[in-house]
């Protein structure tokens, strides 16, 4: 979960000014927050996450106890293929999270015969990527999901509209299951080469390589 710092920083003479910081990861920002409230001049400290609710440190700190044991900070990448001439697509998702102070890594992809664009092919991708976070027991936890598909997170997040009939079904499915599992969902656009883990699954996928491994993986990674 991304969170931000809010505080009343109140000087020695009583001169008092409202500070807001740069979006973090929680760990890093309950660090800051702790080592803010040693110098004595924090008066007033909250967190505000994406949707603006607002958690003191004593609730935030017992959220992340109460996660710990379950799959947490979880980002899901994902990237569809298709082929025009086979009419063949390639679903890849490579999913981290973390778990009982642990990290993993987790890999699936997936061929499917029933598409027809290479759109459709990435949101087929993206509810492979939710179905799998769901079989991780993940719900009522923020999950990012990053692509390099422009119409998948960009109509997802309501930027762009919607004029494809089989867009709009793969959308109200992927919202009806986001919202059963209490899933808030934080879309990020990358460069296909910055997604080229999920782009070489799909690849595999379509070349007939199928993929599904699980690993624990070192933080820096």
């Amino acid at each position: 979960m991304n969170i931000k710092i809010e505080l009343t920083y109140k000087t020695a003479k009583g001169t008092e000014a409202i500070f807001v910081s740069d979006e973090m990861r929680v760990e890093k920002a309950i660090l800051i927050a702790e080592d803010l409230e040693k110098t004595g001049r924090a008066k007033i400290l909250s967190f505000i996450d994406r949707l603006e609710n607002r958690w003191t440190m004593k609730e935030l700190n017992k959220y992340m106890q109460g996660i710990q044991t379950e799959p947490h900070n979880v980002t899901v990448y994902f990237d569809g293929g298709f082929d025009l001439k086979s009419k063949k697509s390639g679903l890849g998702c490579a999913i981290y999270y973390e778990q009982n102070g642990k990290n993993f890594r987790q890999r699936i992809n997936a061929a499917v015969e029933e598409l027809e664009t290479n759109n459709e092919a990435e949101y087929a991708a993206f509810h492979l990527g939710l179905q799998e976070v769901e079989l991780l027991g993940v719900h009522h936890l923020p999950v990012t999901f990053v692509g390099d598909s422009l119409v998948v997170i960009n109509q997802l997040n309501g930027e762009w509209p919607v004029y494809e009939a089989e867009l709009s079904k793969w959308i109200d499915r992927i919202e009806e299951q986001l919202e059963r599992l209490g899933i808030t969902p934080e879309y990020e656009i990358v460069s296909r080469k910055k997604n080229k883990e999920a782009d070489h699954l799909a690849t595999q996928a379509l070349n007939g390589i199928e993929i599904r491994s699980t690993v624990e993986i070192d933080k820096e990674k």
